[in-house]
């Protein structure tokens, strides 16, 4: 990878660039080109881009609007081509929307009763979750620990926490549903929600709540002085 880019062929020059300038050196039409690989008898593969992007004003927003079909009107675009700058576009597209999702905060039962109910509205049977939260109590993920049947669920101690180390988490809420709307919690759910809370504290990973959810509604352990 020595230096005089201008042996290397026309069609690979892009591609060694990247190489050895690194991915920001290059043109919009340099990285098509490498999406595309290869141009026609008549144009390179940047030249090729370059035309491309002409006829959308340079503008790689109304690229992206571009069809399948639009795309393989140009000469030299054929279908695998064509699928390749649009993937290459979504996956832009995809990357800028993750960057501006903010993750939510707990700062209430209600906030982590909204975080879960997407997972748990209109269920017939019980699931358990539990909601892993940084050290700013934003949640880095929801988790589910467990599927059981119409009236329970076990949840095993050591599948949550091993969850919370495996995603760093810095504190936990537990969850889980009662599919028959009664918010009522049972002794399994009181001893669990206890032992649960314990192992938090060896572990140094607290237990900040446990909820109960329905559709309608949500009991929190922590909200009526039981935890």
């Amino acid at each position: 990878m020595i230096s005089n880019i201008l042996s290397w062929a026309e069609e690979d020059r892009p591609r060694e660039k990247l190489l050895l300038k690194g991915k920001a050196a290059l043109s919009d039409a340099e990285l098509i080109a490498i999406l595309i690989g290869s141009g026609t008898r008549e144009l390179s593969a940047v030249d090729l881009s370059k035309l491309i992007l002409q006829s959308v004003n340079n503008n790689l927003n109304e690229l992206a609007k571009l069809s399948i079909n639009d795309l393989m009107k140009f000469k030299g675009i054929g279908d695998a081509k064509a699928i390749s700058i649009a993937a290459a576009l979504e996956l832009g597209r995809r990357r800028k929307e993750s960057e501006t999702l903010k993750k939510p905060k707990v700062s209430s039962s209600a906030d982590a009763c909204e975080a879960v109910r997407p997972y748990l509205m209109d269920l017939q049977h019980e699931q358990f979750w539990v909601l892993l939260l940084n050290r700013a109590n934003e949640v880095i993920r929801p988790q589910q620990i467990s599927i059981g049947g119409v009236s329970g669920t076990v949840a095993d101690p050591k599948m949550i926490f091993k969850a919370a180390i495996e995603h760093l988490a810095s504190a936990i809420i537990l969850v889980h549903n009662h599919p028959s709307g009664n918010l009522t919690p049972s002794q399994a759910d009181k001893d669990l929600t206890k032992k649960v809370k314990e192992a938090g504290r060896t572990l140094d990973i607290p237990v900040l709540d446990h909820l109960i959810f329905s559709d309608n509604s949500y009991f929190s352990f922590a909200d009526e002085g039981i935890f």
